[in-house]
Parts: C-alpha cells; sequence; structure tokens
C-alpha cells in the first residue's frame, strides 16, 4: 500500500509540473529557417534547444527591406541563450516605409514558422523604431495570433504627426536661415533630390551655428522639430519624408494656415528659444509672424487618407502592450509616448497599456538587459493579468539580475509640439 501511495503521489506531483511547466511545442526543431512569403518579403527565424515555447515575431524599424528577428546582435543572442524563437520578415514595401503591408508580412511570417515548428505556445510582437509602429498596429487587431506587445523606441504617434511636425521644423529652418534659397521640403520627384535638399538645409544649419541670431533661430526650429536639442536629424528625416511620399502617393502635411506663434507657445521648449532670442537681439514675434505670413505648403488629400488608413494607431488595443523608450530620442521624440498613451486612455484601453522610459540618450539606446527586463515585465503581465513588473525599480532589478544595469527612471514626457494636436 505503501508504494502504491508514493507511486500516486508521484503521478500527482508529475501532472503537477507539467501544468505549471513550459510546454514546447512537440514538433519544434532547432535551427536557423527562412523562406519567402507570397507577397515577396522574405522572412528568417532562429529555434534554440530547448526552446522555452514563446515566439518573439520582430519588427525591425525603417531602413532596407531585409528580414530581421532581433534588434541587435547582442539582444539577439541573449534571447536564445534564455530559450526564446525569433523571426521576423523583411516587409513586401514597396517603399521603405512599409506600413501598408508590414502587418500582414509579419503575421504571415508567423504562420510560415509555425508550419515547421508547431504552434507557439506564446508569441509576443516586439518592434523597434517604426517597427514599433508595426506591433502598436499589431497590438489593435491581434487576429489571435500574438498575445501581447512590446514596443520599443516606436514611432507611436503614426505618419500624420511625424511629418507635420518635422515639417514645420524645417520649414522654420529654411525660411528664416536661408530665405533666398529654394530649398525643396516635399513633393520630392526621387531619392536624390531629397538627399540634396537635406545636405543644403544641413549646411546651413551648420554655418547659422556660428552667430547668436543663427542659434536662436536653430532653437526655434529644433522645438518645432521636438528635437531635443542634439542637433536636428536633417539627414536622415528629409530622405526618410519622401519615402513616406512614395508610399502614401503624395504629402500628407500643410504649412498654410498654421499659426507658428500658437505652435510655438505650445511647445515646451518655448522658454528657451525666448531666452535665446533675447540673448541675440532678435525679434521673436516678428520671425513668429513672417512664419505664418509665408507659408504656403498644401497637403495631397489622398497621401492623408492613405497614412490615416495605414500608419496612424487607434489606440483600442486587443492584447497588452509595454513601450519603452529613452528619455532623449533624436529621432522619434520621447514626446510621441505622451500623445499615444492620452490616445490609447481615450480609446478606453488604458488597463492594456504600460510606458516606461530609460533615462539615456539616443534612438533606441537600449541595454540588452533592459529590453529583456521589459520583455519579462510583460510576460508576467500576460500570465497573471497583472501590471506588478513595471515599476522602474523592478525593470532595473530585473535587468541587474540580467548583467546590465538598469537606468529605468520615472519620468512624464512633455505634450508632443505640432502634428495632430491632442488625440481626440
Amino acid at each position: 500500500m505503501r508504494r502504491i501511495a508514493t507511486f500516486l503521489a508521484t503521478l500527482v506531483t508529475c501532472a503537477a509540473a507539467a501544468l505549471t511547466a513550459p510546454a514546447t511545442p512537440a514538433h519544434a526543431v532547432a535551427g536557423s529557417y527562412s523562406g519567402t512569403l507570397g507577397s515577396g518579403a522574405t522572412w528568417i527565424a532562429d529555434v534554440p534547444d530547448p526552446w522555452n515555447g514563446t515566439l518573439i515575431l520582430y519588427s525591425h524599424g525603417f531602413g532596407p527591406l531585409v528580414p530581421q528577428n532581433a534588434p541587435n546582435p547582442e539582444t539577439r543572442a541573449a534571447l536564445l541563450a534564455q530559450g526564446y524563437a525569433l523571426a521576423g520578415s523583411s516587409y513586401s514595401g514597396p517603399s521603405l516605409w512599409a506600413l501598408a503591408t508590414a502587418v500582414d508580412d509579419q503575421f504571415a511570417t508567423l504562420h510560415a514558422v509555425e508550419r515547421i515548428t508547431g504552434a507557439a505556445r506564446r508569441t509576443i510582437a516586439w518592434g523597434t523604431s517604426m517597427g514599433g509602429l508595426v506591433s502598436a498596429l499589431e497590438a489593435q487587431r491581434p487576429r489571435g495570433l500574438i498575445d501581447g506587445a512590446l514596443t520599443t523606441c516606436g514611432l507611436v504617434a503614426g505618419a500624420l504627426n511625424l511629418n507635420d511636425y518635422q515639417l514645420f521644423g524645417e520649414y522654420a529652418l529654411a525660411r528664416l536661415l536661408a530665405p533666398d534659397q529654394d530649398i525643396p521640403l516635399v513633393r520630392y520627384a526621387d531619392a536624390a533630390e531629397a538627399s540634396a535638399a537635406a545636405s543644403a538645409l544641413s549646411a546651413v544649419v551648420t554655418e547659422a551655428r556660428a552667430t547668436p541670431a543663427g542659434r536662436a533661430r536653430i532653437a526655434l526650429g529644433s522645438a518645432l522639430l521636438n528635437d531635443p536639442g542634439t542637433a536636428p536629424p536633417l539627414q536622415f528625416v528629409m530622405p526618410a519624408r519622401q519615402q513616406v511620399e512614395l508610399a502614401a502617393g503624395g504629402n500628407s502635411s500643410a504649412t498654410r494656415g498654421v499659426d507658428f506663434s500658437a505652435l510655438l507657445h505650445s511647445s515646451p521648449r518655448a522658454a528657451e528659444v525666448r531666452a535665446r532670442y533675447r540673448d541675440a537681439g532678435l525679434d521673436l514675434a516678428a520671425d513668429l509672424r513672417t512664419l505664418t505670413r509665408d507659408a504656403d505648403i498644401t497637403a495631397d488629400r489622398g497621401a492623408v487618407v492613405t497614412l490615416a488608413r495605414t500608419s496612424m494607431p487607434t489606440g483600442r488595443l486587443g492584447v497588452p502592450e509595454l513601450t519603452i523608450h529613452t528619455t532623449v530620442d533624436q529621432l522619434v521624440p520621447v514626446e510621441q509616448e505622451n500623445w499615444y498613451g492620452k490616445l490609447v486612455r481615450r480609446a478606453g484601453s488604458g488597463g492594456l497599456l504600460r510606458q516606461a522610459y530609460v533615462d539615456a540618450t539616443g534612438h533606441c539606446a537600449f541595454r540588452p538587459g533592459e529590453s529583456i527586463a521589459a520583455l519579462h515585465a510583460l510576460e508576467r503581465r500576460i500570465d497573471t493579468g497583472r501590471w506588478d513588473a513595471v515599476s522602474p525599480e523592478a525593470l532595473n532589478t530585473a535587468s541587474a539580475a540580467l548583467g546590465d544595469q538598469g537606468r529605468f527612471a520615472r519620468y512624464e514626457p512633455a505634450r508632443l509640439t505640432g502634428g495632430l494636436g491632442e488625440p481626440r
């Protein structure tokens, strides 16, 4: 009887362990895989041995349309060492701004991988920069395919906001620093024209830094760009606009009708701009009147409609989403998180979103431990239904356990200047 009782107890213990342990899909075969989707996009995947049963569906940022399944080699190696499978597609474009196809290509990649490995126990969307907008869109319409989304340094305010505030800043710099130069700001014929325009305006800004008046006007343009003051990244954002225009079929932004005095007033950097103008002996009100009077760029309605459909979040989440952002980001301003948080709350999905901030300078400048600590916090939310691991202290402790000193901090991003204004 004692042996029978021991045998039964062992069965119960094994059954309990089977219920609580991660279930590796039965068909999983460790290795590296690749393929081509019907859209023409290519994909890659890596499955470790052993696999913990969780698949990371990674969405890469703006750039060449080549498949990626992790943000960088260091994070990729750390994830594989922890047993995560990784997958991601190139997107099928046709422009580098591939929002019209990225979500479908990513979900098609998931299906292709699971035909090889079997269904994952859990799938998490992870996006970086432009890919962060992709992961936010996946979180809105998960189609029953993902369990949560980790959005890192994400362009979560969408393309319409991005195009608007970047144009406002570029227009201010061009009109005030080079009024006699005809530097095109929209409707680029091709990538070469966009690059030439970026070089011309960058040269003007570089020259203007030599004088107090120039520095004051650069401060105004930077404030409208939501630039943190590092240097307006014109050599990147102006050629990128050409790719967005190519995807949209035209220009989505307008300066005509914009009150630049009111626009600056709404900026958290307005006081700095006023101080620089005073120090330079310039008339800020006169410059703002000039900008408002001479603003004549109009938008193409079709482009606005296209980007609203393909490249703007609604804020209505279907799965939990955790966003992380550095506090100083020269390419995707942290102020985008302010706009997105308000959008999600007004859509009634605030309980599904948490936002965390890394006290660091640089676009997507996360340490691997910080990113994976955020991933673990999201997994805990998926497993328990509670956001109880997303405080800066908890994330820093988790990051330290992974070998990186965490830099998470309590932070409230300022209001996004320009664009569509407050989300409604």
